[in-house]
């Protein structure tokens, strides 16, 4: 117990203490695997090369292809393809020295067949019968139009890509993260499937100019159904060929790395589809190869497999499949989804209310320990990676390193924040709105761990919810965008969407999330073709001419935000200290403080301006305005004189005029 004591995250979370022993056993779990794998492979780095072995390689001393595949409990198992004609039994796989199946194709025998495009699968005959299988690290997945089938590709370009980002380092962009969460196929304004090409032609730039210096990319690994925004992964090797090529995807890394943009994936290793024609499941013929049997492989909520971590095979498959899109696809990191459902046997379906529920509850143990290894894996790739958590418990530890005690991921995601602003939104009329919440909600983090704020993700534009926008304005903003349309329903709309998002990134964290469009407050929702909507890309798409119509209001929410942003990385405010507050008033809905030497000021107040408002400062000085949301520019009304100076009184106090729903940003001259 003394030993557990002296674990950072005990000394600096005293609360903690009671939970010291657990915590403590997690560290030695830790450890002890660290030791087996530098034992048998000499680090981590090396553990996780399963994929140079498993799979399709080119043997250039046997001069031939090598295909091999684990699957422990199969009887038989068969290459085909366009190479043999698609003959399941010509070319029968053998079980090697480590009980794995391969097959050798010489070269000279194959090289006019067995070639760049051509289409292959592996034959299965297993406990569950005989199916035709992707293989499982297959690079390259395609579909057949007409039947609509997918089967593995092969993938030998005959020049390689050529990177041009070695100069290119994600380290300021982990140090002051302002994420563009982004999704290739609906960023495209035309109803259809968008291209990575597309992507880096016309959507980076849009990117580059609003600020943001990070974007997150969803639904890269294949998916068979577009429609389960990615969520539901096949083939966890292969980048989606909805979207082009792997060349392609290369094509737009490189282009964001060129613009000083860091890329980071939305990695799925938190289930996998449960399709046997395209995904892992029943590979072997057995319900265990990659997944839990029973009741506990399968989540009933997300309709999918769920995995065994505490197989060593498994483990090596998933931090092979992180170092490959590192070390392939020059990825700057991960977004881990689902990190809930993946740390508790109950997915997250508990109230959080007491500090054993953390320890003692439903945890799994061999997940904890999997997102340690792969944290260790992705910072000893470089130091400079960045992985982030999407959990939603609060599980203490999770950033903070392992050596520390923790998990080791650098941050998490803030997902009370977006939760909060949506209940307010559908559950209080604006008189009714709490400061001491808000400010509660905004700032309840641990004092050592970083986190990602966002207002709204693509959880909160899916169909079935409304992103902030539509729940502000609803209908009326079909008919009431125009400059200069008086409505009051969009006027307040226009003006608590800017005064969300600047409290949310000044306030919440030191990272800030955006999803794709939201920032000029893309109407509707995302709603993916389905048969409910008659196949229909209608709302899968992001429809940028609004933003670029100066005759429409959209355009000012964007410019907002992008003036936002600047400021928030012109004065690193995401690095600096947590914000103190300074000044709140709960009757008439101010909120004052300060972060990154400039003071914020929020008035939530529906109706009432004030005239000589004062707030007390912690420096005395004279200040300005460098940032105001009732300028006419970005949807206001024009009601403060931006040429104003404010210098403190005697007692350090300024005094303002400020209006209801308004922001303003103060810098000392």
């Amino acid at each position: 117990m003394k030993d557990a004591k002296k674990l950072p995250l005990i000394q600096d979370e005293s609360w903690l203490e009671s939970h010291a022993g657990a915590i403590y056993e997690r560290f030695k779990t830790y450890q002890s695997a660290i030791q087996d794998i530098n034992a048998h492979s000499g680090n981590i780095l090396e553990f996780a090369r399963s994929h140079e072995y498993y799979g399709i390689h080119f043997e250039k001393i046997r001069n031939g292809w090598i295909y091999r595949e684990w699957a422990p409990q199969a009887h038989n198992l068969f290459l085909m393809g366009d190479f043999n004609h698609w003959n399941r039994y010509s070319h029968p796989m053998k079980r090697n020295y480590r009980g794995d199946w391969e097959v050798f194709l010489p070269f000279e025998e194959y090289k006019n067949s067995f070639i760049h495009g051509s289409k292959i699968k592996v034959h299965v005959e297993a406990n569950n019968g005989a199916y035709d299988r992707i293989p499982a690290y297959i690079r390259k997945v395609d579909q057949n139009p007409e039947n609509h089938d997918f089967a593995g590709q092969l993938w030998f370009p005959e020049v390689d890509f050529k990177w041009s980002d070695q100069t290119f380092s994600p380290e300021k962009n982990k140090l002051h993260p302002l994420i563009y969460e982004c999704h290739v196929g609906m960023a495209q304004e035309k109803e259809g499937v968008g291209t990575y090409l597309e992507f880096a032609e016309n959507i980076l730039p849009r990117i580059k100019a609003a600020g943001y210096n990070t974007i997150q990319m969803m639904a890269i690994m294949e998916h068979p159904y577009y429609g389960s925004f990615g969520y539901h992964v096949s083939n966890f090797f292969a980048p989606t060929s909805r979207f082009g090529t792997p060349e392609d995807l290369k094509f737009l890394v490189n282009k964001a790395h060129e613009m000083g943009i860091a890329v980071i994936m939305d990695i799925v290793h938190s289930h996998a589809v449960k399709n046997i024609n395209e995904g892992l499941n029943e590979f072997d013929g057995s319900e265990n190869q990659y997944f839990h049997s029973g009741p506990k492989g399968y989540h009933e909520g997300w309709d999918s497999k769920l995995f065994d971590y505490g197989k060593i095979e498994v483990q090596q498959f998933l931090l092979s499949n992180i170092r490959y899109w590192m070390e392939e696809f020059h990825f700057d990191g991960f977004r881990f989804d689902g990190v809930t459902s993946v740390i508790y046997l109950h997915h997250g379906h508990t109230d959080f209310d007491h500090p054993d529920k953390y320890f003692n509850e439903g945890v799994d143990e061999d997940a904890l320990l999997y997102l340690q290894l792969a944290n260790t894996l992705i910072h000893g790739f470089s130091e400079n990676k960045i992985s982030i958590a999407e959990e939603v418990s609060g599980m203490p530890g999770l950033c903070r390193t392992c050596e520390d005690g923790g998990i080791g991921f650098d941050f998490r995601l803030a997902m009370g924040i977006p939760d909060f602003w949506i209940k307010t939104l559908k559950h209080k009329p604006d008189e009714h709105w709490d400061m001491f919440e808000m400010w509660h909600e905004l700032t309840n983090r641990p004092k050592k761990e970083k986190t990602i704020a966002y207002a709204e993700s693509h959880d909160q534009a899916l169909v079935g919810d409304k992103s902030l926008a539509f729940w502000l304005m609803d209908k009326e903003m079909y008919f009431n965008m125009g400059i200069d349309d008086k409505n009051l329903v969009v006027d307040r709309g226009i003006a608590l969407h800017k005064m969300i998002r600047l409290i949310t990134i000044s306030l919440g964290g030191e990272g800030y999330l955006n999803f794709i469009g939201n920032e000029f407050g893309h109407p509707e929702w995302v709603d993916f073709p389905r048969e409910g909507n008659n196949w229909s890309y209608q709302y899968a798409r992001r429809q940028w001419s609004l933003a670029d119509n100066e005759s429409l209001k959209y355009g000012q929410l964007g410019l907002w935000d992008k003036k936002m942003i600047q400021l928030i990385d012109e004065y690193q405010v995401l690095k600096s200290d947590r914000a103190k507050q300074i000044f709140l008033d709960a009757e008439k809905k101010v909120l004052a403080f300060e972060r990154g030497d400039l003071i914020f000021v929020f008035s939530f107040n529906i109706s009432e301006s004030f005239f000589g408002y004062e707030i007390a400062l912690p420096k005395a000085g004279e200040y300005q305005i460098i940032l105001n949301s009732d300028d006419t520019e970005f949807g206001g009304f024009k009601r403060i004189d931006k040429s104003m100076n404010y210098p403190t009184d005697k007692k350090g106090n300024i005094q303002i005029y400020l209006p209801n729903r308004t922001c303003l940003v103060f810098k000392k001259i």
